[in-house]
């Protein structure tokens, strides 16, 4: 028996980093899955996880784009139980005293378009499915919306948005719909892509040198967390064993809010 047996999930960018690691355990715990990926060689690699996960091309920037995976989703599987968003860019920690004035709007529009109103769209389009199943949302927040340092101005703004989103979404759809989010740390094997705008859209922070004990430095645990580390906490939110909880936020971040 898996925790998320029979159970119906969209996955907004789950075609890699802790999308993927996500999706993959929701397969696991007998969920299946649509996921909504801009990159079609993303897609395409999806399905080596079988009949159980349809891959959706698409824009999550775009509110029809994400109408449309919210139906492929419930033509392919039934239903739709869980709504996931891992959905984000970075900005490699620019402080605001180095952006530079010309494209500083634009940088601003460029990350809160992807990181926040993305969600927004997504959660939008699939809360008249999310109520009639009883379901829930689980948001991608970061260690970045507790903490300054973990991001440059931009990056962490975004993220604190979202976390208010998931407090103030949870008062809006209780108690039809629960609402939660997941901080997760810096994490190893992720594709998360710089700012087109401010052009570090060529830089992943996955491939930043010393990356692993960079993320090993940062936390009382001594973790250098992966995909897999963070999966397990969006599969307890997401099933009915945490059917009392709503407008909550998990850190799995080995402990950084410790760290003295």
């Amino acid at each position: 028996m898996g925790w998320l047996d029979g159970k119906v999930a969209l996955a907004v960018g789950g075609g890699s980093g802790i999308g993927r690691g996500v999706v993959e355990e929701f397969v696991r715990e007998g969920a299946s899955v649509g996921v909504l990926e801009l990159s079609p060689d993303k897609c395409a690699e999806l399905a080596e996880l079988g009949s159980s996960v349809a891959a959706i091309q698409g824009d999550a920037t775009s509110l029809e784009d994400n109408k449309r995976a919210v139906r492929e989703t419930v033509d392919a599987f039934g239903r739709l139980d869980i709504l996931t968003t891992f959905v984000g860019i970075f900005d490699f920690y620019t402080p605001l005293s180095e952006l530079p004035e010309n494209t500083l709007q634009a940088a601003f529009q460029e990350t809160f378009e992807t990181n926040v109103e993305s969600y927004m769209l997504s959660a939008r389009a699939a809360l008249p499915t999310l109520q009639e199943a009883g379901g829930n949302i689980i948001f991608t927040v970061s260690t970045s919306g507790f903490y300054p340092g973990r991001g440059g101005i931009l990056y962490v703004a975004s993220k604190f948005a979202v976390r208010g989103m998931v407090i103030q979404l949870a008062h809006e759809v209780a108690p039809d719909i629960r609402v939660n989010g997941v901080a997760p740390g810096g994490t190893m094997s992720t594709d998360l892509r710089g700012l087109k705008s401010i052009g570090q859209d060529q830089r992943s922070l996955g491939s930043a040198p010393d990356r692993e004990e960079d993320l090993k430095s940062r936390t009382p645990l001594r973790l250098a967390m992966g995909p897999e580390d963070h999966a397990g906490t969006y599969v307890y939110l997401a099933s009915d064993r945490a059917r009392g909880i709503t407008g909550t936020i998990i850190n799995s971040d080995g402990g950084i809010g410790v760290r003295g």
